[in-house]
């Protein structure tokens, strides 16, 4: 038994019939994960874009300099650091809540080159026009370029929300229990890694298919009428 759980050992289906609410519940845990992670990336990763568009070196170039630091380091060496090393200097967070912070803020560098690219794909003359309105620099972002750039990189974005779902069982070293961890335990306990591996596996093939599936849907729904290109 584990964490309220048993199992059936009598037959490999039996097994795996009884492994599996407890490798479910570790799959909310990997998608949990996954969203917390996504969404760091996403509005860490817009920040990093915008501070290294800015027209101040002195903004821009930490800002390049520390997305690029966080892109060239492992992501392992990250988690261990804001799981290990923040503690000593008396910040101290839950372990899901550090991996899944690793995950968004390693993710959020490349993000923030999917948000540039988005964002220099907007024709020139939109900005011109934004200026001829008289509208802020704000506002010209926030309802002139963001509109037009997100429909041109929901794709990539899709591709990063799968691989931070394949990344979440990094986070298993600092003992959260996500589904592939969970499996790990059960096979640890029962010497049979094969049954509830493969069953990880499987599960893993089905979330990212449906987020692959979901990310077309999101894709094709979103309007893409008016857009100027180059």
């Amino acid at each position: 038994m584990l964490f309220g759980y048993s199992w059936d050992t009598s037959g490999p289906l039996a097994f795996a019939v009884s492994i599996l609410p407890i490798l479910l519940t570790g799959m909310l845990v990997t998608l949990h994960a996954t969203i917390v992670g996504f969404g760091v990336a996403l509005v860490l990763g817009l920040v990093f874009a915008v501070l290294k568009a800015a027209p101040l070196k002195i903004i821009s170039w930490p800002a390049r300099l520390i997305s690029e630091f966080i892109r060239d380091t492992p992501l392992l060496v990250q988690l261990f650091f804001l799981y290990y090393v923040l503690p000593d200097y008396g910040i101290v967070l839950p372990a899901f809540m550090t991996g899944a912070l690793a995950l968004g803020i390693q993710y959020s560098a490349y993000m923030s080159e999917v948000y540039r690219a988005g964002i220099e794909a907007v024709a020139a003359d939109q900005r011109e026009a934004a200026r001829a309105l008289n509208l802020s620099s704000a506002r010209t972002f926030t309802h002139i370029i963001v509109p037009q750039a997100i429909p041109r990189i929901v794709p990539a974005m899709g591709n990063y929300l799968v691989s931070i779902m394949k990344d979440v069982p990094v986070l298993s070293v600092v003992t959260v229990l996500e589904m592939l961890n969970v499996a790990k335990i059960v096979g640890d306990r029962t010497f049979n890694y094969l049954i509830p591996l493969s069953i990880v596996g499987g599960l893993y093939l089905i979330m990212t298919m449906v987020a692959s599936a979901g990310v077309r849907a999101l894709d094709a729904a979103i309007p893409k009428q008016g857009l100027a290109l180059k």
